[in-house]
């Protein structure tokens, strides 16, 4: 009986104190877990990428990343590694996979690629070249898109008096050299020529703008210049053929992706004329030309992947981010094919291995 009553006098206060200490313990642990929590993040603030990195990975966070490439050559081939291993560099390689697919070539087919990737709601894209980027651009505007191998985004995208940003979910990077020091460049290599032949294919918009703006470069330092189109790689022969036949000084193709794919055809036909060939980037003036004045592609798709990284991370938003150009050109030279023409190519080029 005193038992009974012992329990029905104290057991409530018992009980009570017993569920404020539980209650006790449980804040405080909880504050423990605020104070590391908060040490680690001012931690990762205040340190280098590299520590960025390592809270990121830390928190367990994976992204996938979708790369549509319009074809195979040698200049997109080195921007979509450089963003690969920038971006890998950045977030850590076990925290970012990617799905990069090629389009061989077809508009139609990049459309079909970045249908696919908003599908699979990757968390960016990456897109080589103007054909990519116009299908990224009808694809989506929620996921981040960033372009590269792009010569001019306004023209690209359609935007009239572009001014550096598009402000939307496109951002990238521009490999557009000074068209102006490339005429200059033919003057410089072969300094009588006094006209020159301008080949492109008509489906690649940026190319348009390169000839466009290059003839008119040309006309300034009193070089008469033609511009001539082809459809696609099947027609590029016989407009190699028609072009000669109006027996030109030199050829000046642009940053063409159909002629990167193709340069056998107008290097064997231009040697066989003698007529020198300049381009618009070194992996075309490799295949077939004698001088550029070039940017590194690979460098270009590592500004890229550091663009990608911000974006990923948080730390910047792909709407605020202008786009960003090759800090670097260089002038280059194809030994093989200024011996064959006999040209002697003035210092300060660099040859092309």
């Amino acid at each position: 009986i005193k038992n009974d009553k012992l329990v029905r006098e104290y057991g409530g206060f018992i009980m009570k104190l017993f569920k404020k200490t539980v209650a006790v313990a449980a804040v405080a642990a909880m504050a423990l877990s605020v104070v590391a929590c908060g040490g680690n993040g001012g931690a990762a603030a205040s340190s280098s990428a590299g520590a960025s990195t390592t809270a990121s990975s830390a928190a367990g966070k994976k992204f996938t990343v979708g790369i549509c490439q319009l074809v195979q050559h040698e200049a997109l081939d080195a921007a979509t590694k450089g963003f690969r291993e920038a971006l890998e560099a950045e977030l850590g390689k076990d925290n970012v996979t990617f799905d990069e697919q090629n389009a061989q070539g077809d508009a139609n087919t990049c459309s079909t690629i970045i249908n696919g990737l908003v599908n699979k709601k990757v968390d960016l894209i990456m897109a080589n070249a103007t054909p990519a980027l116009q299908a990224a651009q009808a694809g989506t505007n929620t996921i981040p898109v960033l372009g590269t191998s792009i010569t001019e985004y306004g023209v690209a995208l359609d935007i009239k008096d572009f001014k550096g940003l598009v402000g939307t979910n496109i951002s990238g990077t521009s490999d557009l050299a000074p068209l102006k020091d490339q005429a200059a460049m033919i003057k410089e290599v072969c300094p009588d020529t006094k006209n020159v032949a301008i080949i492109y294919c008509s489906a690649e918009a940026n190319s348009k703008y390169q000839a466009d703006t290059i003839a008119e470069d040309l006309k300034a330092l009193g070089i008469e210049s033609t511009i001539t189109t082809f459809s696609d790689s099947n027609d590029l022969a016989g407009v190699v053929d028609k072009v000669l036949g109006t027996n030109p000084d030199a050829i000046y193709v642009p940053t063409d992706n159909t002629v990167a794919s193709n340069t056998e055809i107008l290097n064997s036909k231009a040697l066989a004329k003698k007529v020198p060939v300049f381009a618009g980037e070194e992996g075309i003036c490799k295949g077939c030309g004698i001088a550029t004045l070039s940017i590194s592609y690979y460098d270009l798709g590592v500004a890229t992947g550091k663009m990608a990284a911000k974006i990923l991370k948080g730390e910047s938003k792909v709407a605020e981010m202008p786009i960003e150009y090759a800090a670097k050109v260089t002038k280059k030279y194809n030994k093989d094919v200024a011996d064959k023409l006999g040209i002697k190519v003035p210092e300060g080029y660099e040859e092309i291995k």
